[in-house]
């Protein structure tokens, strides 16, 4: 067989690792199927003139909506009148932005059959954007479906649920670990004030912050949807497609090394940052993150985060880069309060280091002799100290490790996996210091003995000399971890195993808590590993 058919088979045999039978997200736009007893009228009028006439529709829309709230407004807890408003809200939104709006936002003035209503729009104050910069998909108007989206996260409340998407890039989006283009859950109102009530206020609200919101003098939880915007964004980009090539090619995509916040910064809320595993990608925790956002306490006291990073690289270098990121979060965050970090497969190895100070130890162990008595200058010994040499974080409480392979995984030494380390091309780096590297380490014959740098497979191995030193070295005292360990079914703890990586290795002697599910490989979607990071959590709140 050739290098290009064995090259494509492997590929192939990777792929088939992660099941692919369904996409992972999926949407479509629908017909509301809901029909108002309040302002029904106005909603059949606005219906008909939408298509040829959006500023006509938006004020027939308003007049319903209007009609909605003031029967709210003599019954405030009216279902039907609370549901009539929220529809009307939506529909409203949605004719707006097929109005021509200028560069700043409304206020317009568009006609009504009660006449002429005077519409401004206040949007979050965290937004640098413009009402017309973004595209709203409202709640009601999407099915939402694939693997990771079974379950539909929603609120019910007062309000218009919708996705929005920025159609402008964020200038400063690395710099504040956001997005390229923001995107998230948001829950319209209308203010109806002024005389005759004719100045009408659309009012976005950012439901992960607001959790109630008061409305002609009542207070009601926000409607909102938290998994639409997540379901949207992956079902357009396909973000399970990278895993695979940033394990094969992670030069090439080095750019997506980084933190990423799912919501907007908020100093109350206690930060989780996910770290996924090898040929993964931050998708693979969309089930876990929607299943604990359904949960309101969790909503209030959390804020989720996610480390992307091609998982190529050795994950000492993958660690490295994670402390660079998080050394950026306390410069743009000062004062965030301590991340509960959790990391899955070879994630959880890298949140290991996180908690683990290494001192010189790692170095001689490799080298067979201190930093200081070994040649190496430059860039090479700027990369290797910074991988290998290591305190623990201050800034990280709590860890939970799922299916992490501490200890390695024989997955990395049988054929296939051999095989596939052999695919993974070395980036620039890494392969620039190998000479310099690897002729001190066969200097001395206690240090390891390579013929070329270690990829990420390779640093999963049970026999790698840089597992072996970390497992040499304790947890730093005082942070508490937790275990959460996939068994296939056969119920032989403890000589089970996920089919991955076995209990041996994911054992961790002095953990807070251990929990074993009945799962394979990937326990992030695994529903009582799910409930135990929901108990793990408010049990973190209780420290």
């Amino acid at each position: 067989m050739g290098l290009k058919k064995s090259r494509i088979v492997v590929a192939l045999m990777l792929a088939l690792m992660v099941p692919a039978c369904a996409p992972i997200a999926a949407y479509k736009i629908k017909q509301p199927g809901y029909h108002p007893v309040n302002g029904a009228e106005s909603v059949a009028k606005a219906r008909e003139a939408l298509a040829r006439d959006p500023e006509r529709a938006l004020g027939d829309y308003l007049d319903a909506a209007h009609s909605a709230e003031l029967a709210l407004k003599a019954k405030p807890h009216d279902d039907t009148a609370r549901k009539d408003y929220n529809y009307a809200v939506g529909r409203a939104v949605e004719a707006m932005a097929r109005c021509k709006l200028s560069e700043a936002n409304p206020p317009i003035t568009v006609p009504s059959r009660t006449g002429n209503y005077v519409v401004s729009a206040k949007l979050p104050a965290h937004t640098q954007f413009k009402l017309r910069d973004f595209e709203f998909y409202a709640s009601d108007s999407l099915e939402v479906g694939g693997k990771y989206f079974k379950e539909r996260g929603v609120v019910d409340g007062i309000g218009a649920p919708f996705a929005a998407f920025s159609k402008v890039e964020n200038k400063d989006y690395r710099k504040n670990f956001g997005w390229k283009k923001d995107f998230g859950s948001t829950t319209a109102l209308i203010h109806f004030s002024g005389p005759g009530d004719r100045q009408a206020e659309v009012q976005f609200y950012l439901p992960l912050r607001d959790e109630r919101v008061a409305f002609d003098g009542t207070t009601y939880p926000l409607a909102a949807d938290f998994d639409a915007p997540l379901a949207i964004l992956m079902a357009q980009e396909h973000p399970e497609r990278l895993g695979l090539r940033r394990l094969l090619r992670p030069e090439k995509y080095a750019d997506t090394a980084r933190l990423l916040r799912l919501q907007a910064y908020d100093p109350n809320r206690i930060p989780v940052l996910f770290v996924h595993g090898l040929q993964d990608t931050p998708a693979s925790w969309a089930p876990m993150i929607n299943t604990l956002r359904a949960d309101p306490e969790i909503r209030e006291h959390y804020q989720f985060w996610v480390f992307s990073y091609p998982s190529g690289y050795p994950y000492p270098y993958s660690a490295s880069l994670l402390r660079k990121e998080l050394d950026g979060v306390n410069k743009v965050f000062p004062g965030h309060k301590p991340i509960l970090l959790v990391g899955h497969s070879m994630g959880g190895m890298i949140s290991r280091l996180m908690i683990t100070d290494s001192g010189d130890k790692i170095w001689r162990d490799l080298f067979g002799k201190p930093p200081a008595e070994t040649h190496l200058a430059g860039s090479s010994r700027e990369m290797l100290e910074q991988s290998i040499i290591f305190k623990h974080r201050t800034d990280v409480g709590r860890v939970v490790f799922l299916s992490a392979p501490h200890r390695g995984s024989d997955f990395a030494t049988i054929w296939v996996g051999r095989f596939a380390s052999s695919l993974v091309r070395s980036p620039r780096l890494i392969a620039d210091m190998t000479d310099k590297v690897i002729s001190l380490l066969t200097l001395d014959r206690s240090a390891l003995k390579l013929s070329r740098m270690p990829n990420s497979i390779d640093t999963l191995s049970p026999k790698n000399r840089f597992v072996k030193s970390v497992n040499k070295i304790p947890i730093t005292p005082g942070i508490p971890y937790h275990s959460i360990i996939g068994d296939r079914g056969r119920g032989d703890t403890p000589d089970s195993s996920d089919g991955v990586v076995a209990y041996w290795s994911s054992h961790l002697d002095g953990a807070q808590s251990e929990l074993i599910v009945p799962s394979n490989h990937g326990t992030p979607r695994n529903p009582q590993a799910i409930q135990e990071m929901r108990r793990i959590l408010k049990l973190n709140l209780q420290h």
